[in-house]
């Protein structure tokens, strides 16, 4: 346990160090010029504590030492994964399924409003799961398509007074159209610069809407939009049809419900496809899949233009949920969210990005009352998970290393 300590004390000193020069500004200088020391320096020795305890126990687990413990647990888990895996997949599916389901009823607005962001991360980390985690092309620009699809409700639900659910399909093909526009560029690079012009068309995105105003209403946004509305019949003196708007939370949130569902049910069709296979193998060795006759190229643009598809559908309902859309919604802050959820979760794998998405969502909303180190506790968390699960919480049973990687 000595040598282990003593091969680990100096990084563990350095990052203990770093991590006070990173606390101390946020908390030891004041807008009025004045600085202090005392509540970083606290909140420095509660972390340090709390990471000196965890390093013990990596340590003396690293060494044997903790065996008469871990021993046991191992077996428990090992016990508890068989009796899992006894189950079938459809009941855990079902279970699922139910339990989304009553959820809105044993639950509060606060707790609706959560999950009804979940839902629609949970669309876009799977879109973006075709394009990065499938065909393996680092998107750094995806937010764009989740803004032409909530422009293009906006736009045609307050211009022309197109229902939510006619607005739907048109969204979903116009994020297509855009994907292939940005796409047919772009998709000749690979890696790096790939991600750079991917980024650069997401920020051209972004600065449309922001300043074509006699479309968009630049800055100040489009107020006005109507929420998703269902046809009811009634049967007040004889047989008609009522507009009922669902305006509540509750039926919001079935709403997103279907559409995360309809999401993940196309994205499962899609990997275990002939399509999705290509993908893979274009993920893996892109030269060797075009020896092999993969039409690399189209395959991509295929890619790009489902992710945009699903980001298209999240973006029509996001501004029919907030009845207001603005350019603000689509900074490249939310795609490298997208991003975080589909590395955090494990590319590929899509109840990895499901837990992925509630994760980034649900635990903020959870630690609430520390907002000012919730971005520093993100940091920290994705750097562990990097050390300790780089492919993710729940990792891609087929996942391999991209020929520029093992160049790398």
């Amino acid at each position: 346990m000595i040598h282990e300590f003593k091969k680990i004390w100096k990084s563990y000193t350095i990052g203990l160090l770093w991590l006070m020069g990173i606390i101390w500004p946020l908390l030891g200088i004041h807008a009025d010029g004045t600085l202090s020391f005392g509540k970083a320096f606290t909140l420095w020795l509660y972390i340090a504590a709390g990471s000196f305890v965890c390093l013990l126990l990596y340590i003396m687990n690293k060494s044997g030492n903790l065996a008469p413990v871990t021993r046991p647990l191992s077996a428990m888990r090992g016990k508890a994964t068989a009796a899992a895996g006894v189950m079938p997949v459809w009941v855990w599916i079902l279970a699922a399924l139910i339990a989304s389901a009553i959820f809105p009823v044993f639950t509060s607005r606060y707790a609706q409003d959560v999950a009804i962001s979940v839902l629609i991360y949970i669309c876009l980390g799977l879109g973006l799961n075709v394009v990065v985690g499938l065909a393996g092309m680092l998107d750094l620009g995806y937010i764009a398509f989740y803004g032409v699809g909530a422009y293009t409700y906006a736009l045609l639900n307050v211009n022309y007074g197109v229902s939510f659910w006619l607005s739907l399909p048109v969204a979903g093909g116009l994020a297509m159209i855009a994907g292939c526009i940005i796409g047919y560029p772009t998709l000749r690079m690979r890696g790096d610069y790939l991600a750079i012009v991917t980024l650069g068309f997401g920020e051209i995105v972004r600065l449309i809407l922001n300043n074509w105003m006699s479309l968009t209403n630049g800055p100040n946004g489009i107020l006005g939009v109507n929420p998703p509305s269902i046809a009811v019949p009634t049967f007040n003196g004889g047989f008609g049809i009522e507009i009922l708007a669902l305006k509540k939370l509750q039926y919001l949130y079935y709403i997103a419900l279907f559409l995360a569902v309809i999401t993940i049910i196309a994205v499962r069709h899609l990997n275990y496809s002939r399509i999705g296979r290509a993908w893979e193998s274009i993920r893996e060795d892109e030269t060797a899949a075009e020896l092999m006759g993969v039409d690399t190229f189209l395959l991509k643009l295929l890619a790009y233009a489902m992710g945009a598809l699903f980001a298209g559908l999240a973006g029509a309902f996001f501004c029919a949920r907030m009845r207001f859309v603005s350019p603000e919604s689509f900074t490249f802050l939310e795609s490298a969210m997208v991003l975080s959820m589909v590395v955090l979760g494990g590319m590929g794998s899509i109840p990895g990005i499901i837990l992925g998405a509630a994760a980034l969502i649900v635990l903020p909303e959870v630690f609430r009352e520390f907002e000012l180190y919730r971005m520093l506790a993100f940091g920290a968390a994705m750097v562990v998970m990097m050390l300790f699960r780089p492919a993710g919480l729940i990792p891609a049973k087929r996942m391999g290393t991209r020929s520029e990687e093992k160049e790398g």
